[in-house]
């Protein structure tokens, strides 16, 4: 299966433009990677399953509208908004990390691939001012303290039929990660959308921010 078979396979709406910038990405990610570590080299020889589709999991659980703005904290080398502001290209996606060389590759590739709708920035979670509809991330830390992180970073106004919240991609048993946090959550099983076994225990948590 190509590269990019695996995500029409879930995707199969891409344009021939979303489905060439996700080509690219394997080289770009190659060629950074070789530079500065940011995909395990293991896994850079999974990158469609293990990065890509995996980030794109969100879409499954929401569509994001025109003007959707997006944060994604704790971004690495760019999941999960580097693919997500492919397959969304009329949000905007502001990507964060607290370490210089991880935002160098992803503002690298952002820029490679002409992403007008993201912008990089070497910040802590913390000390951003901004408001967003959305905060994603994939298992940055333990659900307690992001959300201490990010609670406070959110607009009043609602445009989608849920509630302006966090979409967190996690794994494994999260019964007391959960309980730790005492928040109001929703699960969504990534096996429910995907069939590879990657997938079996991957889940997206969303957590609606009042």
């Amino acid at each position: 299966m190509s590269n990019t078979a695996l995500l029409l396979k879930y995707f199969p709406d891409l344009t021939i433009d979303q489905q060439a910038k996700f080509e690219a990405l394997k080289g770009l990610y190659e060629d950074w990677n070789a530079q500065i570590n940011v995909i395990s080299r293991k896994d850079i020889d999974e990158l469609y399953l293990k990065h890509i589709l995996h980030s794109m999991a969100i879409a499954k659980v929401i569509n994001f509208k025109s003007g959707t703005d997006i944060l994604d904290v704790g971004t690495g080398g760019g999941f999960p908004g580097i693919p997500l502001a492919i397959l969304f290209p009329d949000c905007n996606f502001h990507l964060i990390d607290s370490i210089g060389k991880k935002i160098k590759v992803v503002s690298a590739i952002a820029e490679a691939l002409q992403l007008q709708n993201v912008k990089a920035e070497v910040i802590r979670a913390e000390k951003i001012k901004d408001k967003y509809d959305f905060v994603v991330s994939r298992a940055v830390t333990r659900l307690q303290p992001f959300y201490r992180w990010v609670r406070n970073k959110f607009k009043k106004e609602r445009n989608h039929r849920i509630s302006n919240g966090i979409l967190y991609l996690k794994g494994g048993d999260l019964q007391d990660e959960l309980r730790e946090a005492k928040l109001k959550t929703k699960i969504f099983e990534l096996s429910e959308y995907f069939t590879e076994d990657f997938f079996e225990t991957k889940k997206v948590v969303y957590v609606p921010v009042k």
